[in-house]
């Protein structure tokens, strides 16, 4: 999603340990609350035509569409509000996003949608002001 976040930079693939007597080479990363260092999965459904508003998480997030199609536009606080932020992203199926921690965007689904959205360490939901008036309900 962002050119800054993949794989490589998102702490979504950071604080794995192997586990006693598995493979070599095999790492995992467990979840809260049980691991304070691991992460937050989630299975989510979404209605073709629901969205999120601008919001943003405490930690990195990584979201991998298995079904249906979604679209994701940044934004950073201007003084007049919210200001896009770049061109509107979109992710179809069998794609992956990472948005880093604090980065303030919405969420449109397009289509119904199935995601597999894992958060470092515990979930968070931080709302932001609302859409620029241009952008609301646009996909």
């Amino acid at each position: 999603m962002s050119a800054a976040q993949t794989s490589a930079t998102s702490a979504i693939w950071k604080n794995h340990v192997a586990v006693p007597e598995t493979p070599k080479g095999f790492t995992v990363r467990t979840t809260v609350p049980g691991n304070p260092d691991g992460v937050e999965a989630m299975l989510e459904r979404w209605e073709a035509g629901t969205e999120e508003p601008p919001h943003s998480h405490p930690g990195d997030d990584m979201t991998v569409v298995v079904e249906g199609r979604m679209s994701i536009q940044f934004f950073t606080e201007g003084p007049q509000g919210l200001v896009p932020d770049g061109e509107r992203v979109f992710l179809a199926q069998g794609e992956a996003g990472y948005i880093a921690a604090g980065r303030i965007h919405d969420a449109k689904y397009l289509e119904p949608c199935k995601l597999v959205y894992v958060h470092d360490r515990a979930f968070g939901f931080q709302a932001h002001g609302p859409a620029p008036l241009g952008l609301r309900g646009h996909g």
